[in-house]
């Protein structure tokens, strides 16, 4: 397998000096790259998203819109029944002066 920059080729020189790999295989390695140009170091490509992410994430933008529904609904429900908890209270406050006035 050839080097693909010029840092690995380094590393792969000092691996033979320090013993870790042996004379062959760095040969091996130096022969199959021949005379190429290559660049101090190789840059990792960036990985595309996949369309899989966006349908997931539409999935949970819906799924969480539905809960912000639901919990306006809910909410709405709390603040009518208490409306008309107040609204009885008030009546029966009323209702209870007037008697007392009387």
């Amino acid at each position: 397998m050839p080097f693909k920059s010029k840092a690995q080729r380094r590393k792969f020189a000092q691996l033979l000096v320090d013993g870790e790999i042996s004379p062959e295989t760095f040969e091996e390695w130096n022969r199959e790259t021949g005379r190429e140009e290559l660049p101090e170091r190789v840059q990792v490509k960036a990985k595309r998203k996949t369309a899989k992410r966006k349908t997931a994430k539409r999935k949970t933008a819906k799924r969480n819109s539905a809960k912000r529904k639901t919990a306006k609904r809910k909410t709405a429900k709390r603040k009518t029944a208490k409306r008309k908890t107040a609204k009885r209270n008030t009546a029966k406050r009323n209702t209870a002066k007037r008697k007392t006035a009387k």
